[in-house]
């Protein structure tokens, strides 16, 4: 006989028992029968607190009302009258104590039906009732890692989540924790709380709820915490979950109504549960790999939050405040505040879309509308890493927190920057002057090609644009070649874009670049002035997604320095990896620019640029008139700036890119093989373009491409069109884009292709 076994013999006078070791997150379990009854055995690490937390929580349990409707654990009486013994377990201090065991089925054992959910929620609202009853300073004092009111003490375990991008998503949802519920945290109801109401602590008679066990996670908290948890535990491993917290929620809200305030902060207090579930889950595969009770639910974990995610706060908000008849919430109106828009701005800054969106929320791939809506954003290619990343979120906060200034003051966050954005560049390129934005990079960077090379003459590409400035419309054949542009000036040379598939030498020949490049040559050569600098993307964006021809770079960048010019690789859409197999666009050609021009993606929308020059260029330009940027190179941006190259390096993000990049591109490729007014399918990683045409032909087809553009948008899915002719369809999504986000892209324009061919 065990010494457990002679005690419990002792204590309750068992004739007969048998003992079965069953699962605990911190504690040891026994199921135990004696005789005829059953009873649940527990035993816990003696310590003070332990001891403090046991006797509050018996206290509870034994002023609840247990009867045939509502069953809860009721604590038994040791041989001396006490609740609670100490016993010595292998040479340690326990305290045990023991619990009537109740013979029902488990809420994960049985089917479930929007009945018993309805059930669930309100046998909650039902305990709740009672334990509103209960006081106790214990438990006010109570610093329980579970409960939401220390998540903090999660936060430690985040790096034991081994997948990047996962370890973002649970910061991102934290992060929203914190600003949208823990300002308004005393408005709260707050009373003791069952704290862990799950499908493994809820017991069902005939589809319905009747009782609940383990009360080891009573805390005193807002209500909204233990109906956030519940809510959780109601449909994380469902299909359509919105649709059982809605019936759970109902229950809920019919016994205990639902305040206003509390709906608005509800969907982040539930993102909040998961990610302390999975951050304990991923640190006890890590300390306590067996444990599997301490496991078990990750899965759906993981499925709930990356749902919620994908369904925002928005639209959950909407759905709780039908259920509980609550005022629906505000939404903007679109026609309203294009009015006000057009009030204070003028129209020449236009807005997308037929139907224009209201966007009020984002994260990662995703925006929110106001109405609700979540939008895949398969087209912004400025949040590079994700929109609002919370590693690029926090660097900014806490930096702006500490110190913003301008380069005149010496701070490390400067150079430890620019030495990290260096060292993704050849040797050569060895200084970087920052600025604010792509268009300020580009005008710096023809006044440097000036002050190196003493010649105003620049060379452009056909269809190219290099920004909003003065010198950027000059250089951009996309502005001045417009029918409201200014026209192309007497310094600026123009050059046919070598696209293989619009182009004189077809997509047959692949000494395409080699002629292309030849003919810029001949160009060249028949200009009235000796080039200083030729500019071009690596693949030209407003030229419909083109990728300069091979050989194209590697036969002119030599033409170009053979008669003292110097070569400018605008790498503002092309860079930080988007293209897969290179982190740089002209890395893909084989060449090696003098001047590179950043932007877009540098401050994952945070507005940075920069140029990056080799040493001899640098020292030229310092001859002149002392350069200076208020704001190019500020601490913050900075800060944001070297948050993005490591959210990029941590999490794999161009290779993330090549892999769904070629995914995606292969599932345009099927297209094309079963619709003829898809011409051509180009680009390279997470830069692709889509070049809509006539049916049988490659006549550009405007309309068709407009229309598909609008029908993704009320599909909500974001592209956009560009090019010459504004027939190709551009996708430049966030690099955290992945393949079954692909598929929801092409499996939409293959529903809008099958209905345009119907007609």
């Amino acid at each position: 006989m065990t010494v457990l076994q002679e005690l419990l013999q002792t204590e309750f006078n068992f004739e007969a028992i048998e003992i079965k070791k069953i699962g605990g997150y911190d504690n040891a379990n026994y199921s135990v029968i004696g005789d005829s009854s059953k009873y649940i055995f527990k035993t816990y690490v003696f310590s003070k607190d332990v001891l403090a937390h046991l006797e509050a929580e018996n206290e509870v349990l034994l002023s609840l009302d247990c009867n045939d409707k509502c069953l809860f654990p009721i604590p038994q009486k040791f041989s001396d009258g006490s609740y609670l013994k100490l016993m010595e377990i292998a040479g340690e201090q326990h305290i045990c104590r023991m619990l009537n065991f109740i013979d029902e089925k488990f809420f994960a054992e049985v089917d479930h039906s929007h009945a018993l959910l309805t059930s669930f929620g309100g046998f909650l609202a039902g305990l709740n009732l009672q334990l509103q009853k209960a006081t106790s300073y214990v438990l006010q004092a109570r610093e329980c890692e579970w409960d939401l009111q220390y998540y903090h003490f999660s936060l430690a375990y985040i790096k034991d989540i081994p997948n990047a991008h996962d370890r973002g998503i649970v910061e991102y949802f934290f992060q929203h924790f914190e600003a949208q519920v823990l300002p308004r945290i005393s408005d709260f109801r707050r009373q003791i709380i069952h704290g862990d109401y799950n499908e493994g602590n809820v017991l069902v008679k005939n589809n319905r709820v009747v009782g609940a066990i383990d009360f080891g996670d009573l805390t005193y908290a807002p209500l909204v915490y233990e109906l956030g948890i519940a809510l959780v535990y109601s449909c994380y491993d469902k299909y359509e979950p919105l649709k059982w917290i809605a019936s759970a929620l109902k229950g809920y809200n019919a016994v205990i109504p639902i305040e206003e305030k509390e709906v608005e902060i509800l969907y982040y207090v539930m993102v909040a549960r998961l990610a302390v579930s999975v951050c304990r889950s991923a640190h006890s595969r890590k300390t306590d790999p067996d444990n599997a009770h301490a496991l078990n639910s990750e899965k759906h974990s993981w499925k709930l939050l990356n749902y919620l995610l994908r369904i925002g706060p928005i639209a959950t908000e909407k759905m709780l405040r039908e259920v509980c008849e609550l005022p629906k919430r505000k939404e903007l109106l679109a026609d309203v505040e294009l009015q006000k828009r057009l009030q204070v701005l003028s129209p020449l800054l236009s807005v997308s879309y037929k139907n224009p969106i209201v966007m009020e929320k984002a994260a990662f791939q995703y925006m929110y509308d106001s109405a609700g809506n979540s939008i895949l954003d398969a087209y912004n290619n400025i949040p590079h890493v994700g929109h609002c990343h919370p590693k690029v979120v926090a660097a900014g906060q806490i930096q702006m927190a500490s110190l913003n200034t301008n380069t005149r003051y010496l701070y490390p966050e400067l150079s430890g920057y620019a030495e990290h954005l260096l060292s993704k560049f050849p040797k050569s390129l060895t200084k970087v002057f920052f600025v604010n934005s792509g268009s300020a990079a580009a005008d710096l960077a023809y006044r440097m090609a000036h002050a190196h090379t003493k010649r105003k003459s620049v060379m452009v590409m056909e269809h190219g644009y290099h920004g909003n400035t003065q010198i950027g419309m000059e250089i951009s054949d996309y502005k001045f070649s417009n029918k409201k542009g200014a026209g192309q000036q007497n310094h600026v040379l123009k050059v046919a874009i070598p696209d293989t598939y619009r182009g004189v030498y077809g997509s047959e020949n692949p000494y395409s670049g080699l002629k292309y490049a030849q003919d810029a040559i001949a160009q060249m050569k028949e200009f009235g002035n000796t080039i200083g600098a030729f500019i071009t993307e690596p693949i030209v964006g407003c030229g419909g997604q083109v990728p300069l021809a091979a050989g194209y770079l590697k036969t002119l960048y030599p033409a170009i320095r053979e008669q003292g010019g110097v070569c400018i690789s605008d790498e503002v859409q092309t860079g930080f990896g988007r293209l897969g197999d290179f982190f740089w666009g002209f890395e893909a050609h084989d060449v090696v620019p003098d001047i590179v021009i950043l932007g877009k993606p540098m401050g994952n929308g945070h507005p940075m640029g920069a140029v990056v020059v080799t040493d001899k260029i640098s020292a030229s330009f310092s001859k002149g008139v002392e350069f200076f940027s208020s704001f190019g190179g500020n601490p913050v941006s900075c800060a944001i700036g070297k948050a993005v190259l490591e959210v990029i390096e941590e999490e794999n993000l161009q290779e993330n890119a090549k892999e769904v990049g070629d995914y995606y591109q292969a599932l345009l490729e099927g297209l094309k093989s079963r619709f003829n007014i898809i011409g051509d399918i180009r680009g390279s990683g997470l830069f692709i373009g889509v070049e809509i045409v006539k049916e049988n032909s490659n006549e550009p087809n405007k309309a068709l491409a407009q229309h598909i553009k609008n029908e993704l948008r009320n599909a909500n899915i974001l592209i956009s069109t560009d090019g010459p002719f504004d027939n190709v369809l551009k996708s430049k999504p966030p690099l955290c884009f992945s393949k079954e986000n692909a598929k929801e892209v092409v499996d939409c324009l293959e529903r809008v292709l099958v209905i345009a061919n119907s007609y």
